[in-house]
C-alpha cells in the first residue's frame, strides 16, 4: 500500500480565479509584513488534566499598544514549526495589519499536542469533576493561560475557524470564558451523521470519506511536526470505476485500511444515529451563549452546508436576545476567506462577494466587539441570492415574508404549483447498483466538490433518472429558506436511496462564458441549486432503521437544506430524482440487512422504484418563495 502526503482541502482555503502573478505578489507582501511586524512564540499550554497543547502565538512587535487576541484551534497543524512564520495569519490579513495577537493551537492528540485525538469529540456534560475535559474546557483553559502569560493584550478574545476548526469554534461558545467576546464558526463541522462531511441523512459519503479519513484517522503514536499521509495507490484516475471495482464497502478495511484506522472503524461500527453520533453534535448544548456570534457558510459548499444553517438555528432558538448573525454567500468550502468571490468556475456573481464579506462584514464585526470601533450594524441574516446576484439583509432566517408553497410533480414530466388531480399517475425507473448514476461527468479519483456547479444534462439523459420540468417562467421566482422533499414511492426491493435535485435550466439563447476555453455550453445549462440524498430505511427514525415493504406506497420526507436563489424570467425549474449518486454516496444494496456496511456482493440487487404524483399521493418539494 502506497501513501503520499495528503492535500488537505479542508483547511487550505482555495485561491481561485486570480492571476498567478497577483496571488504570489500578494502572498509575498503579506509574508514580508508579518516578518517585519510580528514575532512568534511557541508554547505548550497545560490543560486542567495535565495534557499540554502546542500553541503558536504571533505577537505584534510594537509593544506600546494593547491588542485583542484571536484564537484558532485546529486538527490540521499550526505549521510551520520552529523559527519560520506563516505567510498569512488571522481570518484575513486585515486583522494582522490592524494589530491583533493571533494564536493557533494543535488540538488535543494532533500534531505536536499531547493527549489522545478524538474526531468530533462529544461535549462532556454534566462533568463529574474539575478534571473532566472536552473541547469547551480546552478552549477555556487556553484563553485563561493566554490572558495570564501574554502581555500587551486588551483583555478581549475572539475565536474563529473554518470546517473542523469551525467545530472547535462552536465548542468555545459552550460555557464560554468571560473574556471571549466574539466567535465565528465558519462552515463548522456539526453533525457527521445527519448532514456534514461523512453522511447525509444516513447515506455514507464514500469517496470523500475514504480519501479524507485515510489520512485523518491515521494513527499518531507520538507528537510530530510531520503531517499524516493519505491513500494514493488507486492505479487509475477514474474514481467511478475504482469504487465500482472495489465491491462492498467492507472491502476498504479488508484490502486497504486493515482495521488500523480508528475513525473509519467507528463509522463502520455505528451505521445508525445511535448515542455515539448523537453525543457528537454540539447543537443541544448551545444554550446560555454570551459572546456575539457570526456564523458563515456557502451555498455551494459540498462539505458543510448543514453546519452553519443548523448552528444558527439552534443558537437562535435557545438564546433570546443575543447577537447571533448569519452570512451565507455563493461560496464553496471556505471560499469566502480568499480570492474575490466574483465567480465559481463558470457561474458568475457580478461582484466580489468574498472581498465584500471580509471588508464589510467580518473585519468590522470583530473590531467592534474587540476594539470598540463603530458598530457595523449588521442585519441578522446577510444572504446572497444567486441568479439575481444580489445581497439581501433580513432580520431573521428564513425571511418572515417568505411564503410557503409546494412545487408538485405532474404527469408528462411536468412541474407546477398546482396540485395533481389524477388517481394513478406515477413514473418508474430501474435502479441497478451495478450501473449507478455518477455524481459527476468528470473523471476524478478523489473528492471534487465542483460537481455542485456542473451541467446536469449528463444525468438527465439516463433512463434511471426521472426528470420533471416547469413551463418557461414568465416572472422571477425567488426561493429563500428551507427546502424539503416529500415523495410517495414504491419499490420492488426492501430499501432504497432517493436523491432529489432542484435545478435551474437556462434558456437556449444563453451565451457561453467568454475567455474560458474550457467553458461549458451555457445554452440550456442545468445548474443544480440543491441536491440531497435520503436513505429510505431512516424515513421514520434515524436511530431505528426499518425495511420498506415491497409494493407498498411509502411516504419519504427529508430536509434538502436551505436555498437562496432566483430562477429568472425565461428560465425553467427542473427536478431530477434518482437512486444512486456514485461514488460520492455508497450504493444501497436495495435488499435488507441491519447494516449496509456488512453487505456482501450478492446482496446488491436491481429494483424498480415508482414515484407517485396523484391527488392522494402528491409528491412535491416544499419551499419558501419571497414575493
Amino acid at each position: 500500500m502506497k501513501f503520499i502526503p495528503c492535500l488537505v482541502f479542508l483547511f487550505i482555503p482555495m485561491i481561485l480565479f486570480c492571476t498567478p502573478g497577483f496571488i504570489w505578489g500578494q502572498a509575498n507582501d503579506d509574508a514580508r509584513y508579518i516578518a517585519k511586524h510580528y514575532e512568534k512564540l511557541e508554547r505548550y499550554i497545560p490543560m486542567r488534566d495535565g495534557i499540554r497543547l502546542f500553541t503558536s502565538i504571533y505577537i505584534p512587535k510594537n509593544n506600546t499598544k494593547k491588542y485583542p487576541i484571536l484564537l484558532q484551534r485546529t486538527p490540521y497543524s499550526v505549521a510551520p514549526y520552529g523559527g519560520k512564520l506563516k505567510s498569512r495569519i488571522g481570518p484575513s490579513m486585515l486583522f494582522a495589519r490592524d494589530g491583533y495577537i493571533i494564536v493557533y493551537q494543535d488540538v488535543r492528540g494532533r500534531m505536536m499536542s499531547e493527549g489522545i485525538f478524538e474526531a468530533v469529540r462529544p461535549h462532556n456534560s454534566p462533568k463529574r469533576s474539575n478534571m473532566d475535559i472536552d473541547e469547551s474546557t480546552d478552549a477555556y483553559d487556553t484563553i485563561s493561560w493566554l490572558l495570564t502569560n501574554i502581555s500587551n493584550h486588551n483583555g478581549r478574545v475572539g475565536v474563529w475557524g473554518i470546517s473542523a476548526p469551525g467545530f472547535y469554534a462552536t465548542h468555545s461558545l459552550i460555557n464560554a470564558h468571560p473574556a471571549l467576546k466574539v466567535v465565528s464558526p465558519q462552515a463548522p463541522v456539526t453533525d457527521w451523521w445527519i448532514g456534514d462531511d461523512r453522511h447525509h441523512n444516513g447515506a455514507f459519503q464514500l469517496q470523500a470519506s475514504f480519501s479524507f479519513l485515510s489520512f485523518y484517522g491515521h494513527p499518531r503514536p507520538k507528537p510530530t511536526t510531520k503531517r499524516a499521509t493519505g491513500f494514493s495507490d488507486y492505479g487509475t484516475a477514474d474514481g467511478y470505476q475504482w469504487y465500482l471495482d472495489l465491491g462492498p464497502l467492507s472491502n476498504i478495511n479488508k484490502k486497504y485500511l486493515l482495521g488500523k484506522n480508528k475513525i473509519w472503524n467507528d463509522m463502520m461500527n455505528h451505521p445508525n444515529y445511535d448515542t455515539f453520533w448523537q453525543s457528537r453534535t454540539p447543537l443541544p448544548h448551545l444554550r446560555d451563549i454570551t459572546p456575539a456570534v457570526l456564523i458563515v457558510g456557502g451555498f455551494f459548499d459540498a462539505q458543510d452546508l448543514y453546519g452553519p444553517l443548523k448552528t444558527y438555528a439552534a443558537i437562535e432558538k435557545n438564546n433570546t436576545g443575543i447577537h447571533n448573525h448569519l452570512v451565507m454567500g455563493p461560496w464553496w468550502h471556505g471560499g469566502w476567506s480568499s480570492g474575490s468571490g466574483r465567480n465559481y468556475q463558470d457561474i458568475y456573481f457580478e461582484q466580489p462577494t468574498a472581498t465584500q464579506y471580509r471588508e464589510k462584514i467580518e473585519f468590522p464585526f470583530f473590531n467592534y466587539y474587540l476594539k470598540d470601533t463603530p458598530n457595523p450594524n449588521l442585519a441578522e441574516a446577510n444572504i446572497f441570492v444567486t441568479g439575481l446576484n444580489k445581497w439581501f439583509h433580513f432580520d431573521q432566517w428564513p425571511p418572515e415574508k417568505a411564503k410557503d408553497l409546494s412545487l408538485y410533480l405532474k404527469p408528462n414530466k411536468k412541474l407546477s404549483f398546482d396540485s395533481p388531480v389524477g388517481t394513478n399517475d406515477y413514473a418508474e425507473y430501474v435502479s441497478d447498483p451495478a450501473k449507478p448514476v455518477p455524481h459527476t461527468s468528470q473523471i476524478v479519483i478523489t473528492r471534487d466538490d465542483k460537481y455542485l456547479i456542473q451541467d446536469q444534462r449528463f444525468a438527465a439523459s439516463r433512463s434511471d433518472v426521472l426528470v420533471f420540468e416547469s413551463e418557461v417562467l414568465q416572472e422571477n421566482l425567488t426561493i429563500t429558506g428551507e427546502l424539503f422533499a416529500h415523495l410517495y414511492v414504491t419499490t420492488t426491493g426492501k430499501d432504497a436511496d432517493f436523491i432529489v435535485k432542484l435545478i435551474d435550466v437556462y434558456p437556449d439563447v444563453t451565451k457561453d462564458t467568454k475567455g474560458n476555453p474550457k467553458s461549458p455550453k451555457m445554452s440550456g445549462f442545468q445548474l443544480m441549486i440543491r441536491g440531497e440524498v435520503m436513505r429510505a430505511r431512516y424515513r421514520n427514525s434515524f436511530t431505528n432503521p426499518e425495511p420498506m415493504t415491497s409494493g407498498e406506497i411509502t411516504e419519504i420526507v427529508f430536509d434538502m437544506q436551505d436555498v437562496a436563489h432566483t430562477f429568472l424570467r425565461g428560465h425553467r425549474v427542473m427536478v431530477q430524482i434518482q437512486s444512486t449518486w456514485f461514488p460520492m454516496v455508497d450504493r444501497n444494496p436495495q435488499t435488507w440487512m441491519p447494516s449496509i456496511y456488512e453487505a456482501d456482493a450478492d446482496d446488491y440487487k436491481k429494483a424498480t422504484h415508482r414515484v407517485y404524483f396523484t391527488k392522494k399521493f402528491p409528491s412535491h418539494l416544499s419551499l419558501k418563495v419571497l414575493e
